[in-house]
């Protein structure tokens, strides 16, 4: 039998995980009851498992026994943290937790990667080289990839890993693979304003500072500056996510603040927009009588892959999969990663698994992170099949230089 065939074998395994996992969701880099169920899953398999000390980390090694000294290993990633929604899907396994839901599909990613740890250690024996599986936490903005980088996530296998993969899945995008060479998702970074004047009753603003309108007039010019400062052809996306100020209608409030996201496809475009941000907001105070404080801070990096392993993903996609599997994307997500920090440090490949349910109409599905987000569980096997197929074929096609040349 097949690789795609054994993942198709034990789907009701990798379902149920994927459901048990769904129905209890955890945020950021504590996820005690993640964990037990990932080890759970794990026991049994000839794997040498490590967990995190700065999180609840699952690292596994497989060890081929057809590796060649030298070789390098392969790693596989899956994130395994929820995200801050109530979910409202109304599923049967739906989150038992208030206020937190497998909105972004982490719950199929780490399903999708115990399935690959059981179809490759149903091959030890064939396995040219060995594999680290990364079970990783706090992807959702807390790091969670740094702090495995930093505990040696790369090097678990007693050598430096040679390449790596991750996978996301998608609601609103068809059923199949989708991939790019270069830039696939954007970097972010974060703006944190606060605006301050003085209170004052709302009938006599001349003898207060109001902090409300100034902040307003930042917003709107925020908009302007993206679309009027920055290479059309090198695009920002600003979005405003959080404004607070005041606490009723007849009251000036003393201070005013707004939170927002900036996703760049570019590092110097990021350097340069977060500087002229701060002097917009600087120069509009000022023009108010007001104080502000601007935080901009640069996240996480643009997840950059690596065109031979792209190259080497396509190749794979299609053989396994068939061609109209493979779908590649003309332009970036604008969506980031913390997997870049992984393909900052070796070369891999980052792929997009569409899992919109069947029959549903891409142009109205809820999309990733909404609480009515749904994704079809008939991919599970095809992404289980893709992480063990990468990680059974890279060593060959790296010794028959089957990857291009790399810059």
């Amino acid at each position: 039998m097949t690789v795609l065939d054994d993942a198709h074998a034990m789907r009701d395994e990798v379902i149920r995980l994927r459901r048990l996992l769904h129905s209890q969701p955890e945020l950021g880099l504590d996820l005690p009851r993640t964990q037990e169920a990932v080890l759970a899953a794990l026991d049994g398999l000839p794997l040498e498992i490590s967990t995190g000390r700065a999180a609840t980390s699952v690292t596994a090694v497989l060890r081929g026994h057809a590796a060649v000294p030298g070789r390098p290993p392969v790693l596989l990633r899956g994130d395994m943290d929820a995200v801050p929604v109530q979910e409202e899907t109304g599923l049967p396994f739906t989150s038992t937790v208030a206020g937190a839901a497998h909105a972004c599909g982490h719950d199929m990613h780490t399903a999708m990667l115990v399935g690959a740890a059981r179809l490759l250690a149903a091959r030890q024996a064939e396995l040219a080289n060995d594999v680290v599986l990364m079970f990783q936490p706090g992807e959702e903005g807390w790091e969670g990839a740094r702090a495995m980088l930093e505990e040696g996530v790369l090097d678990a296998a007693g050598e430096r890993v040679g390449a790596a993969y991750g996978l996301h899945v998608f609601s609103t995008l068809p059923q199949g693979f989708h991939l790019r060479p270069g830039v696939m998702l954007a970097s972010s970074s974060s703006l944190d304003v606060t605006v301050s004047g003085r209170g004052g009753h709302a009938s006599t603003p001349h003898l207060a500072r109001d902090p409300v309108p100034a902040t307003a007039e930042m917003i709107t010019a925020l908009q302007t500056l993206v679309t009027r400062r920055v290479d059309v052809f090198d695009p920002v996306v600003l979005t405003v996510g959080v404004v607070e100020a005041g606490t009723r209608r007849n009251v000036i409030p003393p201070t005013a603040r707004f939170e927002a996201t900036l996703r760049t496809f570019s590092d110097a475009t990021a350097v340069r927009v977060g500087d002229e941000v701060r002097r917009l907001v600087e120069g509009i105070a000022a023009a108010h009588g007001l104080e502000v404080d601007a935080r901009f801070e640069r996240e996480r990096p643009a997840t950059v892959n690596d065109p031979g392993e792209s190259a080497f993903a396509g190749r794979t996609i299609s053989e396994v999969f068939g061609e109209s599997r493979r779908n590649l994307l003309e332009h970036p997500f604008t969506g980031s990663e913390d997997f870049s920090r992984v393909l900052a440090e070796v070369p891999g490949a980052f792929v997009a698994l569409g899992a919109l349910p069947g029959g549903a109409d891409p142009d109205t599905a809820s999309f990733n992170h909404s609480g009515r987000a749904v994704f079809d569980e008939a991919v599970l096997p095809l992404g289980a099949a893709l992480l063990a197929e990468l990680a059974l074929r890279r060593p060959h096609a790296a010794s028959s230089a089957e990857l291009p040349e790399r810059p």
